[in-house]
């Protein structure tokens, strides 16, 4: 959804722009091209490792962007620190990149062996081996259920907990076999495998996702100068209704204007070049006052 992204952040020159999960820096090459001369690109990820390649490919745009390594939850305070009042425009790509899956050290996939870690900042203290290894059957239970919408929480919850008995769940690899196990076999050939929703709750306990996004959606509408457009990508369902919710409250308040009443999907075309956007939905939203 690139190009709709560029043209509902209603980018032209001048403008300050924030990338709020700047990632590798694929939007944000794009925009920072159309804010130039006397745009400037705000670029925030928690991922020292992306944040590392997106300055290297935004090099030739350096006098225009600043870096920050942070979470966007301090989009208040992260923008006080620049001296920034007010900004144009701001992207939330809630996606976890492929540069993040596909490197098993980070343990994010169970198509990878690896490490059970899943922290997108990896200076963080919990990782998805701690939660993993240390919560009890109902805490891990409820964990599945409430990030998760995993039918089977119950049943994975019980057999993680006996396994570890034996030993530490260390492992992708191990904590998907487990998952599999303690589905019932007709349920294990479904279209989306096994494990997607355990993994999809683990991660953004680890991360505390969506508790973060709530609050940054408030404080980014916040920082919105009028006219001001807020974009977020989101991926899951419990992420999507977070953001509706936020949306309606403010339009609610008359501070900001839906400019999506329905989410954004992606096409056919995109999602047979790009199949890991298939669950992609784009929400946007104007400030008024």
């Amino acid at each position: 959804m690139l190009k709709e992204i560029l043209d509902f952040l209603n980018l032209s020159p001048g403008k300050t722009v924030v990338d709020a999960t700047i990632g590798t820096a694929g939007h944000s090459e794009e925009i920072i091209k159309r804010i130039i001369p006397g745009g400037r690109l705000i670029g925030i990820d928690r991922d020292s490792e992306s944040l590392a390649i997106a300055k290297d490919r935004l090099r030739n745009f350096s006098d225009a962007c600043e870096f920050v390594y942070g979470n966007f939850i301090d989009i208040d305070t992260i923008l006080k620190n620049l001296k920034v009042d007010k900004i144009d425009a701001i992207l939330f790509d809630l996606g976890i990149s492929s540069f993040q899956l596909e490197n098993p050290l980070r343990g994010f996939s169970f198509q990878y062996e690896g490490p059970l870690d899943m922290r997108l900042d990896r200076n963080s203290y919990i990782s998805a081996y701690d939660l993993v290894n240390n919560l009890n059957e109902e805490e891990f239970s409820t964990l599945l259920w409430n990030f998760g919408q995993e039918r089977w929480h119950n049943r994975i919850a019980r057999l993680l907990v006996r396994e570890r008995e034996k030993h530490p769940i260390a492992t992708t690899q191990e904590l998907s076999d487990i998952v599999i196990k303690a589905i019932p076999y007709r349920y294990r050939h479904y279209r989306i495998h096994p494990a997607t929703r355990t993994f999809q709750a683990v991660r953004i306990a680890v991360n505390r996702e969506l508790e973060t996004l709530d609050t940054a959606i408030s404080k980014a509408i916040e920082v919105l100068d009028k006219k001001g457009r807020v974009c977020v990508i989101s991926f899951h369902s419990l992420e999507d209704r977070l953001v509706k919710l936020n949306f309606r409250k403010f339009s609610s308040d008359e501070k900001i204007k839906i400019i999506t009443p329905k989410p954004l999907t992606t096409s056919q075309d995109e999602i047979r070049d790009n199949p890991s956007s298939r669950s992609a939905k784009l929400r946007v939203a104007e400030r008024l006052l």
